[in-house]
């Protein structure tokens, strides 16, 4: 017997089985009713519908019934009945038949199996009884046969096979990183995977061990009889393995079971996600101690893929990239079918695996393949990098397709309110269009600072930009396949045959090489990008990255006056030496040069500014009007707060924020990112305990500087979040009066309740993990003021509320178990 499915998680059990009890009919308890059914609304059920009947039905119909019912000679579930009419057919089954079943008694035999009108097994009539026009061929078993073998089975073995199993759905993971193992692709829509962790695999692989044991060692379990479709069975697999199955098709004396599915509805894999043939003797009664777990495989869709799926080309570079593989992933979208992006951290670098896989649709006849020691004229540097490296334009045919393609979209877009295509999901990878200057570019999301937030680069030009969210538009449906099949048009180079002990580019360098490709005497203002001449004398083809010669028109093809050589011996390489500025006491700032009794900072512009000790001498009041904001008010002692634990160090140290301020604070920090990443950097005069933004990571923070390091470093105290970090002094911009007005969030707090002592390193870490990064009602009894507002300190209670009917008083936690690890030590 067969089980028709067409791949949607939605599909019931079809049918129950020749010779089966009725548990086995679905994996809800069905319960038989008794044969002589005399309530009125049981009877109510049997009696055909006065107004229609079965002869009112058109033969065409019929014979269609006839022939789903043929394939399926133990019967079939009514309720299947529309669905696997429709997909057989392509036409929508009349619902209201349904609840009038008496309406096909002339050519299927209706079991009511209880009281409710759709709970009903259909099987067709034997060949005698149907109607020679509907022109049935194949002989089909009696229903009373069918019938009087189920009751028989039924009660031979409901003492054997557990009622009222159920098995619980799978919990997508909703907190920390998240891992999983990729099963089977059938398509980018339906990925089958394994979630991996505690409450996942590790959950699975105990539960085996408790099977193995149980089965094993227990002499009165013996292997399943009368085997049927759907039932849940333990399997004695390979290598002294039990696992759980489902029974998906009878052979002979071979059972084809599958380790168990998505969901129940599915006919294939299970915790395992495979099927292979069993021997019968291998198959045991799965008993309800290991029904607990849920199924251990599940679905998921790729994102960024969706739209061509069922691509063959995808598919199988997706099944190559990714099938028995563990990935980390990003969940964008909790739904049965959750939306992944998954991500290989097996390298040195994370890599995209969605993004990588997107590539495969790339049009290969428009890459742009460059000749070693050919010659490129009307070449066009789109980008230059602190680092040296370039992005460039070369004219070819891929160049030419695109800019097709963005006129068309120009041309649709005259017509359409763009905010129909606002990206509602952005996630990394994600290939969208930006307003760029008048035209659309494409972009790539890179990174995602914030829910307004985040990072991109132009995928023609190589420029990376901090963008807001709303700002980006989705490819319309209709261009899409045209948009990704042109590869990126930006060819990253490097000027070649620079002296090797050039070593990390100077900031005058960089400002060099960015004067003289900006102002080509080639062309007009207007055009702000030059057209230059380049060699290209070898490819990088790990790195991506073209080693070149470039020439100004003029200089074209003099090697001597190549940009290549004038930046070589331009004095521009002269690195600062290391400086180390010590702090007195009184703040003031003294510094020590090594091996060089003359020092100046070379700061982001390229020029050379005054030495710290000079410069710690002027006034920060120029840098902004506002000097520091309000400070935060803290409530009186006895009184409550909720509060949120940013950093955690033992009961003794501890800093909070407040919870009412953090959507402010959140807004704060995006603008913050969205201001910095486009404004102009500017020298700054560093001084010592002052206040400045600065970028740690990919976002913007309000610091101030608590110390001057050598080799251009800072420590810093994030003022919002109470951490202490390191940060170039390139990374430290003015912070704006705009940004000074909100309170700084981070304060300092001790836990109350408890003495005052030296914590063990056992007692921080506990301590750390109950409260860090968690929510908490404070009850303050005690603040110390100060005049620096980050100076400030409470000593206050922490109270847990998050269950529902108690509160946890973290001190008296701290008292009873963490003063102990410290006493021991």
């Amino acid at each position: 017997v067969e089980k028709a499915h067409r791949g949607d998680q939605m599909d019931g059990l079809l049918y129950p089985v020749k010779k089966i009890p009725p548990i086995a009919r679905s994996d809800t308890e069905q319960e038989k009713p008794p044969q002589n059914v005399t309530s009125s609304k049981a009877d109510s059920l049997l009696k055909p519908n006065m107004e229609t009947t079965p002869a009112s039905l058109s033969s065409d119909f019929k014979q269609k019934i006839v022939g789903i019912l043929l394939k399926y000679s133990s019967g079939l579930w009514a309720n299947a009945l529309p669905k696997v009419y429709q997909d057989t057919y392509h036409i929508k089954f009349p619902e209201d038949i349904l609840n009038n079943l008496e309406l096909l008694s002339d050519v299927c035999i209706v079991d009511y199996v209880s009281e409710v009108p759709r709970k009903a097994i259909l099987y067709a009539k034997p060949q005698r009884s149907i109607d020679e026009n509907l022109n049935v061929v194949e002989k089909v078993q009696s229903h009373d046969g069918v019938k009087a073998a189920t009751e028989q089975q039924y009660e031979e073995s409901k003492d054997r096979y557990p009622e009222n199993i159920t098995i619980p759905s799978l919990i997508i993971p909703s907190e920390g990183s998240v891992s999983i193992m990729v099963i089977e692709v059938k398509n980018t829509n339906e990925v089958l995977i394994r979630y991996l962790g505690k409450d996942y695999s590790s959950a699975q692989e105990q539960m085996e061990d408790d099977m193995k044991a149980y089965y094993s060692q227990n002499s009165t379990v013996s292997p399943a009889q009368s085997l049927s479709v759907g039932q849940l069975v333990a399997v004695h697999a390979e290598e002294d393995a039990w696992l759980r199955a489902r029974i998906i098709s009878l052979e002979d004396n071979r059972i084809k079971a599958s380790f168990y599915s998505l969901f129940c509805y599915q006919v294939f894999y299970v915790d395992h996600g495979f099927t292979e043939f069993v021997e019968s003797n291998s198959v045991y009664k799965l008993q309800k101690q290991f029904c607990l777990l849920p199924f251990q495989v599940a679905k998921c869709k790729l994102a960024g893929l969706e739209a061509f799926c069922d691509d063959p080309v995808l598919v199988k570079t997706v099944e190559s990239q990714t099938c028995f593989k563990i990935f980390a992933v990003e969940i964008l979208e909790k739904s049965d079918i959750p939306l992944l992006v998954l991500y290989d951290t097996s390298g040195e670098d994370d890599i995209n695996i969605n993004a990588t896989c997107l590539k495969a649709l790339c049009d290969k006849s428009l890459e742009l393949r460059l000749q070693v020691d050919a010659l490129y004229t009307n070449v066009r540097i789109t980008s230059v990098f602190s680092d040296g490296s370039l992005y460039c334009q070369v004219p070819s045919k891929g160049l030419s397709r695109l800019s097709e393609i963005l006129q068309k979209l120009e041309d649709y877009f005259v017509y359409k309110q763009t905010s129909e295509f606002n990206v509602l999901i952005p996630f990394c990878g994600k290939i969208c269009l930006f307003p760029s200057k008048g035209k659309w570019a494409r972009v790539e999301i890179k990174i995602i600072h914030t829910r307004r937030a985040l990072e991109v680069q132009f995928m023609d030009t190589g420029t990376v930009a901090t963008i807001k969210v709303s700002e980006l538009r989705e490819i319309p449906p209709q261009f899409l396949r045209e948009v990704i099949a042109i590869p990126p048009q930006a060819l990253k180079c490097c000027l070649a045959d620079l002296p090797p002990n050039t070593g990390m580019w100077t900031p005058d360098a960089v400002v060099w090489l960015r004067d003289t490709v900006a102002n080509c005497p080639e062309f007009s203002m207007k055009m702000l990008k030059p057209i230059l001449c380049s060699k290209v004398i070898k490819q990088d083809g790990s790195k991506g990255i073209a080693h070149v010669y470039l020439f100004a028109p003029e200089n074209f093809p003099d090697m001597d006056h190549s940009i290549n050589r004038q930046i070589k011996n331009a004095d521009l390489w002269k690195h600062q030496k290391d400086v180390f500025l010590s702090v007195t006491p009184s703040g003031t700032s003294s510094t020590k040069v090594v091996s060089d009794p003359v020092s100046a900072l070379q700061l982001p512009s390229g020029k050379l500014e005054k030495s710290f000790s000079d410069s710690a001498r002027e006034s920060s009041s120029a840098v902004s009007a506002i000097d520091t904001p309000p400070p935060l008010p803290l409530p009186k002692p006895g009184k409550l707060m909720d509060i949120y634990v940013s950093v955690a160090c033992h009961p003794g140290h501890f800093i909070v924020q407040p919870w009412n301020e953090l959507n402010n604070l959140y807004a704060l920090m995006e603008e913050m990112i969205l201001y910095y990443s486009r404004a102009e950097q500017k020298p700054v005069n560093i001084e010592k305990n002052k206040v400045y933004a600065a970028k740690i990571g990919d976002e913007w923070y309000r610091v101030i500087i608590k110390g001057i390091l050598r080799n251009g470093f800072l420590s810093v105290y994030e003022l919002d979040y109470g951490k202490h970090e390191f940060v170039s002094m390139q990374k430290v911009q003015p912070l704006m009066d705009m940004f000074r007005r909100l309170p700084f969030q981070a304060i300092t707090a001790q836990l109350a309740g408890v003495k005052n002592q030296q914590w063990s390193e056992e007692a921080s870490i506990v301590f750390r993990n109950l409260v860090e990064k968690k929510p908490f009602v404070a009850q303050i009894q005690a603040v110390n003021e100060s005049p620096n507002s980050w100076d400030r300190k409470i000593v206050t209670f922490l109270v847990d509320t998050s269950l529902p009917h108690i509160d946890t008083w973290i001190h008296d936690f701290v008292s009873q178990s963490l003063v102990e690890f410290s006493k021991g030590d």
